[in-house]
């Protein structure tokens, strides 16, 4: 007999577990894409970005 945890959810079927304490039964999870949308994320991937870019500049026209 297959071992089942309280709580799981079968592959095979559409239930799905209740929402969390203080969100909405029709509130979506946020994911990846909703974290590449804050501006401080945004203007840290920006400043990496041209960093490397500088490098790879400085790299292949200045050595």
């Amino acid at each position: 007999m297959a071992h089942r945890t309280r709580g799981a959810i079968s592959p095979l079927t559409t239930d799905r577990p209740p929402p969390l304490p203080g969100r909405r039964a029709t509130e979506e999870p946020r994911g990846c894409l909703f974290a590449l949308a804050q501006l401080p994320l945004i203007i840290f991937l920006a400043v990496i970005g041209t960093l490397l870019t500088v490098a790879a500049v400085h790299d292949l026209f200045l050595l």
